[in-house]
């Protein structure tokens, strides 16, 4: 499993040399995965933004934060089952750093809004941050003070513990890659990507 917000770098070697005298294998990997959960209204504006940035390799909708295993879609759209909809996105921190990462979360949605981002409404669409341990709960920590001079209103964004995470049904993931002329996409995802490409052209995966 790939670690979480704050873990560090995953390193993996694997050597195939068969001679004593030999040094470090032609084929000797180095990994450098990091992970981080956020939650920031409904995950397919969140996972569109996401996706868009150098150093992510994947980005995965799906819930968190609930009380029961295994939630479907239509479970967690009551709002009873405590998840939030969410995306688990898995980054190079070499490339990109979970700063930067909480920059675009909160320049991208409204974290003053509270258990809603616009017509989306109830708990399940609330902003927040998942940690794993005190280190990681003071960087979200200084992430939001950081950015509240953004803002009028007192940012709302909460940090809950890690828990398990569950992948959201197949059909939601890649939603605006596949849906992109649907009328959601246009009027709620497409702005915030217009808004992304304004503010952090630098930080864009570059289209061939």
């Amino acid at each position: 499993m790939v670690a979480k917000l704050g873990r560090g770098f995953l390193l993996a070697f694997i050597s195939t040399s068969l001679s004593l005298g030999s040094c470090a294998s032609e084929n000797e990997i180095e990994m450098n995965i990091d992970t981080i959960t956020l939650g920031a209204g409904c995950f397919w504006c969140v996972e569109a933004v996401f996706d868009q940035i150098q150093g992510v390799n994947q980005v995965t909708s799906g819930y968190m934060g609930g009380q029961i295993k295994n939630p479907s879609y239509r479970e967690v759209c009551t709002g009873r089952t405590g998840h939030a909809e969410v995306v688990q996105i898995q980054f190079d921190p070499s490339q990109v750093s979970t700063e930067t990462i909480l920059e675009v979360f909160f320049s991208t949605h409204d974290p003053t809004q509270l258990n809603r981002q616009g017509a989306d409404v109830g708990t399940q669409y609330r902003s927040v941050i998942f940690v794993r341990n005190e280190k990681e709960r003071d960087l979200a920590e200084e992430s939001i003070a950081k950015h509240q001079h953004l803002f009028q209103e007192k940012i709302v964004t909460t940090i809950e513990d890690e828990s398990a995470f569950y992948v959201a049904e197949d059909y939601h993931q890649s939603y605006y890659e596949l849906h992109g002329e649907a009328p959601y996409c246009k009027a709620v995802i497409r702005p915030k990507i217009s808004k992304l490409q304004s503010q952090f052209q630098p930080l864009l995966k570059s289209v061939n």
